[in-house]
């Protein structure tokens, strides 16, 4: 019989986790009594939360490969459904991963039990008719972009808005940095992706475009903490390429100029001020169904924002070590293209700072549906 009150996280992919794992060290500041289980990642493991899956075993990238995998997850689904009729948690979380998340926010709600969605689902850029979804099966939604409230607003949707989690866990990596070693060469950054699709494809051409800066920069691969260094090394690494694991901030803080692939990082580059170039490249089909279907004019979180061009998005066929070389120079030191992404990040710093901690603030109101 359960004794104190139990939340289940259900989130799929590494930003997830982070900041589910934020989510839950504030959360247990206004309620430590409260028992957590998920499925997450290493962040959330790390806060003391009893993690039934990991993340790993979940995180699949583009249409095609969704489809092709559609056995596994559907498989997935109905572990996780025995799971939650089995510990009746008083709260269901559901943290991004949309095309998973939505769906158990149905079958939650049919099976009575309670589901606030937090990092609301990019409906804003496809998929629109997910909102009526939301309207019917999700208690409260939690945005963590400046825009969304007014777009939920259209479809008389109140959602709660507390600024970006991203702020919170850069502000406590900065109070609590040691001092970081200086280099006699600028640094440029390679942010290939966390998963080993997006290495696959991206890390060979960043790469080579890397080539061209070995006489003039340190290299700084940073390289996600679930995959094993000895899988980075089948790309033929060089003996000038410095890999960096599980320490991203890290290199973001002393960074000159980045490569990044699309998504949550492109905004954490620009968060610690560093001049940006985005990538991103799929299957074919992936990108040709976006390309009819996705209704925005952007990829990267920087430029979604502001609704127009501050960082360039090299994608798919763009995306060459000719084209990331050329961008790299277009924000190298004293150009007026690195002066206008510093200066359009000041801004959007300003959009997304609130006065209270964003991830105190969902905690706290998450707290009042128990």
């Amino acid at each position: 019989m359960k004794t104190n009150p139990q939340v289940y996280i259900l989130c799929g992919e590494a930003s997830g986790d982070l900041h589910a794992a934020n989510l839950v060290a504030a959360w247990k500041q206004i309620s430590p009594q409260i028992y957590f289980r998920a499925w997450g990642g290493d962040r959330l493991q790390a806060q003391g939360v009893q993690l039934d899956k990991h993340i790993r075993e979940l995180s699949f990238m583009g249409f095609w490969e969704v489809f092709k995998n559609l056995r596994v997850i559907r498989k997935q689904f109905k572990t996780i459904q025995q799971q939650l009729l089995a510990e009746k948690p008083d709260l269901l979380i559901l943290v991004d991963y949309p095309g998973f998340n939505l769906r158990m926010a149905k079958w939650a709600k049919d099976h009575g039990i309670k589901v606030l969605y937090y990092i609301s689902p990019t409906v804003w850029a496809w998929k629109q008719k997910r909102v009526f979804d939301i309207q019917k099966y999700v208690d409260q939604l939690f945005c963590i972009l400046p825009f969304e409230p007014a777009f939920y607003a259209k479809f008389g949707l109140k959602v709660a808005y507390f600024g970006h989690p991203l702020l919170d866990e850069i502000d406590s990596y900065r109070s609590k940095s040691p001092m970081h070693t200086q280099y006699d060469q600028p640094i440029l950054a390679l942010l290939p992706g966390s998963r080993k699709q997006e290495l696959q494809r991206l890390l060979p051409v960043m790469l080579e475009a890397a080539k061209k800066f070995e006489n003039t920069h340190r290299i700084h691969l940073v390289c996600a903490p679930h995959i094993p260094l000895a899988y980075y090394q089948t790309f033929g690494l060089s003996a000038s390429i410095n890999c960096v694991q599980g320490h991203t901030y890290d290199t973001l803080s002393i960074a000159d100029m980045a490569l990044v692939t699309s998504g949550t990082a492109t905004l954490e580059t620009a968060l610690f001020e560093v001049p940006q170039v985005v990538c991103y490249k799929s299957s074919a089909l992936s990108v040709w169904l976006a390309r009819k279907l996705v209704k925005i004019k952007f990829i990267s979180l920087v430029n979604l924002i502001f609704d127009s061009k501050i960082v360039t998005e090299l994608i798919q066929e763009e995306c060459t070590p000719e084209s990331m070389h050329k961008e790299l120079q277009r924000i190298a030191p004293n150009t007026e293209g690195r002066a206008a992404q510093l200066d359009a990040y000041q801004l959007l710093k300003a959009q997304l700072y609130l006065k209270e901690s964003p991830s105190y603030m969902v905690a706290k109101s998450m707290n009042s549906y128990l």
